[in-house]
């Protein structure tokens, strides 16, 4: 029985499994939208916003604690001082997906998946450059 077992598999092992989402999670954060099927951004979207909701409270322990899975200095900067503030007043529902097709090879439904940033203002973003 699968009862209260949360998650899915993707088929992977379990360290490729969060690997895959820890670096979608990245993707994410650093471009504010990605393209995936929808079944991994449905496990994306948990995450991203648990570690948003994190870092609306700008501390030392939760920034450790956003360092701790994104792995990433400047990306964790970038999280508290850019993309935090914007969602200050918001409870959640920090991103939004939306379906945009089949893919080619085997059918399996993608969407895209956003970050809610200045969209009410209709101002477009673009991609942010971190890191190297």
């Amino acid at each position: 029985m699968n009862h209260r077992v949360g998650g899915r598999k993707f088929g992977l092992p379990s360290d490729q499994r969060r690997a895959l989402l820890k670096g979608l999670v990245r993707s994410l954060l650093t471009y504010q939208t990605i393209k995936t099927t929808e079944t991994r951004a449905k496990d994306i979207r948990i995450i991203a916003e648990k570690i948003i909701t994190t870092a609306r409270v700008d501390t030392l322990h939760n920034r450790r604690q956003a360092r701790k899975y994104l792995n990433d200095e400047t990306l964790v900067h970038h999280l508290f001082t850019q993309i935090a503030p914007e969602f200050k007043n918001s409870t959640g529902g920090y991103t939004r997906m939306t379906k945009i097709g089949t893919r080619r090879g085997d059918a399996a439904p993608i969407v895209q998946l956003e970050l809610l940033i200045e969209r009410e203002l209709g101002m477009p973003t673009a991609p942010v450059k971190i890191g190297r």
